[in-house]
């Protein structure tokens, strides 16, 4: 398993390391989060490994509601989203786990939302998670729903961003109609990933990626063509983060 990568006037080195052996229903089940600080988290339904680096998995139960969907893991803390709806109606809601103790006891998932968010989860369909541009950030990305209605269709993708800081949110970029139409045209699936200031969107039988790129306060949408399809086994990017070192 990849964990950093150290670049050398035009040459990456990668150091590799063979983490702890787990079993067979944590490696096929299980959501396998890494930072570039070392630390490695894998997530299911039921319970949690954190690894940072000591030679052993610290498990701990995540007694979260349901399956968690696209977990990020954060400076000090992880979070998720999970639906608490029923079988008919999907109600997403934000979670997260604190990583700052040691103790197993103190690791547990608590939901976090403010009265003042209002129906912020209630407004985008399938909603996911990506990191922010910092530590302070996390975004979430969904289809923006026209209605309330069970069955509502999608006028758009709205990303929003969150401040972990002050715990407020705002709208970060919204894809252009004619882009959306054209991407719904041709799926009414798609995948994310990405984060930071730029979002990828593929969809199920595209040849090509909406890319949203926010750079210098100017949120830009654009086509990335030559992108296999899902069909032709491209199922999702990852992030690199790289750091320049000096070797002796």
């Amino acid at each position: 398993m990849p964990f950093y990568a150290v670049k050398k006037s035009t040459y990456v080195h990668f150091a590799l390391q063979v983490l702890p052996h787990l079993g067979s229903a944590w490696s096929c089940h299980g959501s396998v989060l890494v930072d570039s600080e070392n630390r490695v988290m894998v997530l299911t339904e039921l319970a949690a490994l954190y690894y940072t680096g000591s030679d052993r998995w610290l498990k701990f139960s995540s007694n979260l509601p349901s399956k968690p969907r696209s977990p990020v893991l954060m400076t000090d803390s992880a979070f998720a989203l999970c639906d608490i709806g029923s079988p008919w109606r999907n109600q997403w809601k934000l979670f997260s786990c604190s990583l700052k103790t040691s103790r197993s006891s103190t690791h547990h998932w608590v939901r976090v939302e403010r009265n003042h968010w209002g129906d912020v989860f209630d407004i985008l369909k399938r909603p996911r998670l990506v990191k922010g541009d910092s530590e302070d950030q996390i975004m979430m990305v969904g289809g923006l729903k026209s209605s309330f209605s069970l069955n509502a269709s999608c006028s758009t993708i709205l990303i929003l961003r969150l401040d972990l800081r002050t715990l407020e949110w705002d709208e970060a970029g919204r894809m252009p109609v004619e882009m959306f139409r054209r991407f719904s045209e041709e799926s009414s699936k798609f995948k994310v990933f990405g984060g930071g200031n730029r979002v990828c969107f593929l969809g199920k039988m595209t040849g090509r990626l909406a890319l949203w790129d926010y750079s210098d306060g100017k949120s830009e949408w654009r086509w990335v063509v030559g992108a296999p399809s899902m069909g032709d086994g491209f199922c999702r990017g990852f992030m690199l983060d790289a750091a320049l070192a000096r070797l002796p």
